[in-house]
């Protein structure tokens, strides 16, 4: 029964509003004596705990590493880039960026690009940019609306392109209810029907974003 004392540790510490990564740590700790460990094989097991999950931690890096190059004014060197760019076309930016996306997460590269790392401090701003040159007088709900369509394109680029990869979950979740139904179908065969939609799928939000495109222009330019 005494290793349940690193229960009691944590319900004590969290009452006492101890810091909870010191008081995980002393229950840990004396739930480990409790066991007859000592306190190398204690510590083992914490690194070897920490090594099994450390793409966690990596992946929270990411954000102050983003913030702190916002803060070095990342966005405004993105949009003065596009705004030297006279012929940029917030239509063709984003088209461009869904076939990058569809691309790489066919290819399984999920993690290259995405939302906290990609669109908020680069592919936003420089389809607002592009929005501003085509159109010198946008108005909030157009600016609003750029970036709603910058965040869908990852999201459809990513959605319809994870899924021509063969060792996506999606595919392997499929395969395994298959099986239990007695189809025996290969990863392959999915992937490869999955190159159509995604297809569709390009051709159909390139289409949107051509709209998109044109409903940003001047009323000059649409006038003309």
């Amino acid at each position: 029964m005494l290793v349940l004392i690193g229960i009691l540790i944590i319900i004590a510490g969290f009452v006492l509003r101890f810091n909870p990564l010191l008081v995980i740590m002393a229950s840990a700790l004396a739930t480990g004596l409790a066991a007859g460990l000592d306190i190398a094989a204690i510590i083992a097991a914490f690194g070897k705990a920490f090594n099994d999950t450390r793409y966690v931690s990596i992946i929270w890096i990411v954000l102050p590493v983003i913030g702190l190059l916002e803060a070095y004014g990342l966005q405004q060197h993105a949009r003065s880039l596009i705004g030297r760019i006279r012929s940029g076309a917030v239509g063709g930016l984003l088209i461009g960026y869904l076939l990058i996306r569809q691309i790489f997460a066919a290819l399984g590269l999920t993690s290259v690009a995405g939302h906290p790392q990609t669109v908020r401090p680069l592919v936003a701003p420089m389809a607002e940019a592009a929005a501003e040159a085509q159109n010198p007088a946008l108005t909030i709900a157009q600016r609003e609306e750029v970036k709603a369509y910058s965040a869908a394109t990852d999201n459809i680029g990513l959605f319809f392109g994870e899924d021509i990869f063969l060792a996506i979950g999606s595919i392997l979740l499929m395969k395994g209810v298959l099986d239990g139904y007695g189809y025996q179908i290969e990863p392959l065969h999915f992937s490869l029907w999955a190159i159509p939609t995604a297809i569709a799928a390009f051709v159909i939000h390139s289409f949107r974003l051509w709209r998109l495109d044109k409903r940003m222009r001047a009323p000059a330019e649409r006038g003309a």
